[in-house]
């Protein structure tokens, strides 16, 4: 690839932020960034910040990763993504039969085995992310009860293999029968437990994180929370420096005092943002399907005809703009769309523009609006 320098009036590494800039790409990566300069592309008025990563997802523009039946879906949920500003996914099944969870397995490693994955074809595919079948019933949320099962280690590593070792993340509630010995065996090779849809106390989770649980499923939604006297999973969450933690930033799943109060006590190094949606995600209101459970959406809200709330209709653009609207700074709400969501799966290279980082960015106005998505510096959406 040729070098490219793109001019902009800011880059956002996210902490640091570069007035009047020119990103310098070359081979896929950031190897530059500099104070003026000559430059090729002109994106002067605009701004430069990491592509947004969505690390906890379940569908877009009408695809539901569940219910994929073949690579072409994916490709369409990567063209998708990479339309409100995302430039790497996990794509995250509900609880659903083995049969199902196998399918997905299959076309997530084939997807990403032929290069699809990579660049020019949207946004890229990190692997895949398991949120369930190993959860409580009790806390199941939207997810179909009958899809739900104990933990069982041969079960799990066929969903390994077939994914060619691309399961990323898993939930799990660390109180079922089975499930310690789990969290035991994904961290050994290196398959991130998450913790969540859990009946769990304090002692439990606390447990759980020691033998190698470092996530928090949509901390605060389905699962124990906190009591002066009975200490829940969400403080047990909370209290682990080690942890990061999920929250869907739609403004509907948590009031903003509890965004706030989450970074506050937490720190803005171990908070990301998740949009958890669902296939409703970039269309309108209606009725869809959440791993064969039928969701209403109206008025910025998906929910099963219970009103129990089924995943969101959150964009990962929209998750940006309401931690702004939050009163947090636009370096510190990329932090927490980009930068931190890369980490907690262990990808060093992505969330972030200096040199060596991958060239995945997005092309922002001073009202947040997204103007182009670029992957290994090639555009991949743009109006």
């Amino acid at each position: 690839m040729v070098q490219r320098r793109f001019r902009f009036d800011e880059v956002y590494t996210p902490i640091h932020t570069i007035h009047d800039a020119t990103l310098v790409i070359d081979n896929g990566r950031v190897v530059d960034i500099e104070e003026g300069g000559p430059f090729d592309v002109d994106y002067r008025g605009y701004s430069a910040a990491p592509g947004l990563i969505d690390t906890h997802t379940h569908g877009c523009g009408g695809i539901e990763v569940t219910s994929m039946k073949s690579i072409s879906e994916l490709s369409n949920l990567a063209r998708c993504y990479a339309s409100f500003g995302v430039t790497a996914f996990l794509p995250t099944t509900v609880s659903a039969p083995h049969e199902a969870l196998m399918r997905v397995a299959s076309i997530v490693r084939q997807y990403v085995k032929q290069g699809d994955g990579t660049v020019g074809n949207g946004a890229r595919v990190l692997g895949l992310n398991l949120e369930g079948p190993y959860i409580n019933i009790r806390r199941k949320g939207a997810q179909n009860p009958s899809a739900i099962r104990p933990p069982r280690i041969e079960e799990f590593d066929q969903y390994y293999e077939e994914s060619g070792g691309l399961v990323r993340v898993m939930t799990i509630a660390p109180e079922v029968e089975g499930a310690m010995s789990l969290i035991k065996h994904m961290s050994s090779i290196g398959v991130i437990p998450s913790i969540g849809h859990t009946d769990a106390d304090y002692g439990t989770v606390m447990r759980a994180i020691a033998m190698g649980a470092s996530r928090a499923t949509h901390l605060f939604d389905a699962m124990t929370g906190i009591h002066h006297r009975e200490l829940g999973a969400v403080m047990a969450l909370l209290d682990s420096e080690d942890v990061y933690l999920e929250l869907i930033t739609d403004l509907v799943h948590l009031r903003p005092e509890t965004i706030l109060f989450t970074i506050r006590q937490a720190g803005l190094h171990r908070v990301l943002a998740v949009t958890d949606s669902m296939p409703a995600a970039g269309l309108g209101e209606g009725e869809y399907e959440l791993g064969s459970l039928r969701v209403i959406v109206k008025n910025g809200r998906a929910t099963l005809p219970d009103g129990t709330l089924a995943g969101s209709v959150l964009t990962m653009d929209n998750a940006l703009r309401n931690l702004v609207k939050l009163g947090l700074r636009l370096s510190d709400a990329l932090r927490l769309t980009s930068m931190n969501p890369a980490l907690s799966i262990g990808e060093h290279s992505m969330g972030c523009l200096k040199p060596g980082c991958l060239a995945d960015f997005i092309v922002i106005d001073d009202k947040l609006r997204l103007m182009a998505t670029y992957v290994g510096g090639t555009m991949v959406y743009g109006k």
